[in-house]
């Protein structure tokens, strides 16, 4: 072998890891404040619809841009995207960390997102177009995926390792340094891009889609509220379909679409997608109950919550590369399929299990890992094996919006089951307390504080009983729908091979 063939293959592993950083830091992002909730939300006095949105908007706006974005870096480079949305990325970490409002907080979390979705079609447009040998390629895949599916169930766990020796703002700082080691990586090592698109790029398309999943987004979140608006949020849900024919109309007529609705005629692509968006919408919905019940009804500190969480991540980083490996020999439907159904049975147990012994909880959470890890792999292969190189991007960005979408749906979705059924069972008539504390636990440990130690003591437990009942129906939920999404696939799912 050549030295210069040594340095290309030692060059193409280090692109791999300096886009993995970045990508590590986008979707740990979509988690990271989930074990920072209860800490935030003293520190700012944020409200049960404020805590949604904190943590929804970043997912939002990320699934809104990205379709754009993907068609811009195909046009530009991806490597001056993702230099840009590093700047961006970095800048928007110190506003949040430093934010002192709730309404702060949402805005720096909007311009967050607004480098993510510059950084994430770049990242994986930048591993199809450095590895071009077929294996390498589901390799390189499989560790972007292992990154994703892990890097998002990771995000409690640093968020609580933080918490134990920093206040909340720590969550977004850590980010800098991370940018700053990834920009000098990326001038040194990521090549610019050869294959160049003159597709042009659609603003007024991107800003449709982002409309129309936080008119969605909205809708969701008004009905689950305790004095919920049925105007507002039928409006909404209005706005949210009235943009969604928009964008669809218009991507129709135009001669250089941001999605090619085309390639959703091939089943074993769509059922791809259909994969993705279950499992991230599961995978994040569940986190955020998961990691709120075990700080405030288990009374777990943040660094505990986040070790109790560890096997998740764990597995699902060890499960992605493998499933890239035997992608090309088992075929797309056949670890799709499977993946969901061990994430299914996985949850399904936890949920059988939530008060047995910590050894078997977490032998259940590893088993959830590994079908997440195996189905971010396998669905991120088969989008991204389905296009030219020249639609990298537009393929990057379909990918990553089924999980910032499937993200977004399943806070919206799930938050709003969690708070719908908490209300409906949290009884406050004997106390003399707000009627807000049915909003939320944290209301209701927070309106404790003044009441005597009887009563307080009462009103504790009957909201962490409520909560436990809630968290009970979001996790029987995120198993149906992942034995339903295995279902699916199975049936849809007509390819073999990658």
């Amino acid at each position: 072998m050549s030295l210069d063939t040594g340095m290309a293959r030692y060059q193409r592993w280090l692109v791999l890891a300096v886009v993995s950083s970045a990508l590590l830091l986008i979707v740990i992002d979509m988690t990271v404040l989930y074990t920072a909730l209860p800490m935030l939300t003293e520190a700012l006095s944020a409200s049960a619809s404020e805590k949604l949105w904190i943590i929804n908007i970043y997912s939002l706006v990320c699934a809104g841009l990205l379709l754009g974005m993907g068609t811009l870096g195909d046009r530009l480079g991806h490597r001056t995207l993702f230099v840009w949305g590093l700047v961006v990325f970095g800048l928007a970490s110190l506003a949040a960390a430093y934010s002192p409002t709730s309404t702060l907080l949402i805005g720096a979390r909007a311009v967050l997102a607004i480098g993510a979705a510059m950084m994430m079609p770049a990242t994986l447009s930048i591993i199809r177009l450095t590895f071009e040998d077929e294996r390498e390629q589901a390799f390189a895949i499989g560790v972007w995926a292992a990154v994703a599916s892990g890097g998002a169930a990771l995000g409690p766990v640093v968020g609580g390792v933080l918490l134990e020796h920093f206040w909340w703002g720590s969550v977004f700082l850590i980010n800098v340094p991370v940018v700053l080691l990834a920009l000098l990586m990326t001038w040194r090592y990521v090549p610019a891009s050869v294959v160049r698109s003159e597709r042009k790029w659609d603003l007024v398309g991107s800003l449709q889609v982002m409309v129309c999943l936080i008119g969605f987004a909205y809708a969701i979140k008004e009905v689950g509220k305790r004095e919920a608006s049925l105007t507002a949020a039928l409006a909404a849900l209005l706005i949210g379909v009235l943009f969604a024919v928009l964008f669809v109309r218009r991507q129709r007529r135009s001669e250089h679409p941001l999605i090619d609705f085309a390639i959703f005629r091939n089943r074993t692509f769509s059922s791809a997608v259909a994969a993705a968006v279950i499992a991230a919408a599961t995978l994040i919905g569940m986190e955020l109950v998961f990691s709120q019940r075990l700080q405030l009804v288990l009374g777990l500190s943040p660094l505990e919550a986040a070790l109790f969480i560890l096997p998740l991540p764990l597995a699902a980083f060890v499960a992605g590369p493998l499933a890239g490996l035997a992608l090309p020999r088992m075929g797309a439907k056949t670890v799709l399929s499977a993946g969901l159904l061990l994430s299914g049975i996985g949850m399904g147990l936890y949920l059988l299990v939530h008060d047995a012994s910590t050894a078997v909880q977490m032998l259940t959470l590893t088993a959830l890992g590994v079908g997440i890890g195996a189905t971010f792999t396998a669905a991120s292969s088969t989008i991204m094996g389905s296009v030219p190189a020249e639609q990298a991007g537009m393929a990057a960005s379909i990918e990553e919006v089924c999980y910032e979408f499937g993200g977004a749906v399943g806070v919206a979705l799930l938050g709003s089951v969690l708070s719908a059924v908490y209300t409906a069972t949290m009884s406050v008539e004997r106390f003399a307390v707000e009627a807000t504390v049915k909003d939320s636990l944290d209301e209701a440990l927070l309106a404790a504080k003044q009441l005597q130690p009887e009563q307080a003591q009462l009103l504790v437990e009957a909201a962490k009983t409520s909560f436990d009942g809630a968290f009970l129906v979001v996790m029987a939920v995120c198993s149906g729908l992942l034995l339903l999404g295995a279902l699916m696939v199975r049936r849809m799912g007509v390819g073999r091979a990658v």
